[in-house]
């Protein structure tokens, strides 16, 4: 299933806030990402009714077993397209910031072509 890019970012957001702290919580996702709280509210909200995370009780977020495939293919994409992009020459941030964004676009196919070429090498 196709969901937008902001859903894939802030399901990402949760898998490494996740790793990172071990809970998240709707603020945490608002200072990594840098939006307002109550823009994160509604993004949880949405992304709770279509069933990619789970909010408990005391406000913290846990990702579906739908929320972690995604938030771990967005994660995996990012963190060798960064890694791929250093290599070729290009300083860190610049390098984040180009693989968040063809992190979104790149087909399955492609991606995983181009990291079968890449690890053959």
């Amino acid at each position: 299933m196709k969901i937008q890019e902001s859903a894939e970012n802030y399901l990402e957001a949760i898998l490494i806030l996740k790793k990172r702290k071990g809970h998240v919580r709707s603020i945490d996702i608002a200072e990594r990402l840098g939006f307002s709280k109550p823009s994160v509210s509604r993004a949880m909200k949405l992304l709770r009714e279509n069933g990619y995370i789970t909010v408990g009780a005391d406000g913290a977020l846990d990702l579906t077993e739908a929320g972690q495939t995604i938030a771990e293919r967005m994660y995996e994409r990012h963190t060798f397209l960064t890694q791929f992009l250093m290599d070729l020459g290009m300083d860190r941030e610049a390098a984040k910031e180009d693989a968040c964004q063809i992190e979104h676009v790149i087909s399955e196919e492609a991606f995983e072509r181009l990291k079968a070429f890449i690890e053959s090498k």
